[in-house]
């Protein structure tokens, strides 16, 4: 049994590679994650965690969400913003970090594709309590997966300033809550040397890995970290090959030694 189990481990780690590299193009919770939030500027930012295909358009929604699950009566309430990001004609690679500036006014920005205002009632992150949902979807009432969601509420346990419930997002793991009434939190932790982009999803959702500051006012002009995150390369198909030959190799070399005893 131990001989078969130590023969199966150079597949088994080559089998694992390639599930890394055929999962690039995924679109599911976590996929995106906010690395910064800003309710001075009115502003966030997100990093792709896997690579988001060309004209991605991606959701954003502060109105607060009922609890149910998608097809089963969930939906947003109303008086607050909605907005719409189109990712553009390019793919984004995982690790890039995309800046949404402004938002609360005509200028609104994305550092990369097309962001609009589609709800503009009440336009603003609250300082006090507010949940900023991203979601793909039909059109801004109408998501069909939500990604990731951002608070600075304490907690998503509210109804009335916004929960998880129906979303399928979990918090601390594909989704971030601040401690509340945060002006501005920022992601600080690490951004390289994991060994794949999945592996910075719990860290980026951990708040401890964030600075936050309650003090309202003072970050209406703070440009937000746009560093991206990178990790360790993930060896060719080839070059898998070539591990694989190398494991049997040497395996079957031990093999002869201990039989030559």
């Amino acid at each position: 049994m131990s001989t078969m189990i130590a023969r199966s481990r150079p597949f088994l780690l080559a089998a694992g590679l390639l599930a890394a590299v055929s999962s690039a193009h995924a679109q599911s919770a976590g996929d995106l994650m906010f690395t910064a939030f800003n309710t001075d500027e009115d502003g966030w930012t997100m990093v792709a965690l896997a690579n988001l295909p060309a004209n991605t358009t991606v959701f954003f929604n502060d109105n607060e969400w009922n609890g149910s699950a998608i097809g089963s009566g969930g939906a947003f309430n109303t008086g607050e913003s909605a907005f719409q990001w189109v990712s553009g004609a390019s793919v984004i690679n995982a690790g890039t970090v995309i800046r949404f500036s402004a938002t609360d006014v005509a200028a609104r920005a994305a550092s990369i594709g097309t962001f609009t205002a589609v709800n503009t009632a009440n336009l603003g992150l609250s300082a006090t309590a507010d949940t900023l949902y991203a979601y793909l979807g039909t059109s801004a009432t109408a998501p069909t997966t939500f990604i990731t969601a951002v608070t600075n509420n304490g907690n998503f346990n509210a109804v009335a300033e916004g929960t998880l419930a129906g979303t399928g997002l979990t918090s601390g793991t594909t989704a971030t809550a601040l401690r509340a009434s945060a002006d501005f939190g920022e992601y600080t932790g690490v951004r390289s040397g994991l060994q794949t982009f999945g592996a910075y999803q719990p860290l980026v959702a951990d708040t401890t890995n964030w600075f936050v500051d309650t003090t309202n006012g003072v970050y209406t002009t703070r440009i937000p970290d746009t560093t991206g995150f990178s990790v360790q390369p993930i060896p060719e198909p080839s070059e898998l090959a070539m591990m694989v030959a190398g494991f049997g190799l040497a395996g079957l070399i031990a093999r002869r030694r201990r039989n030559a005893r």
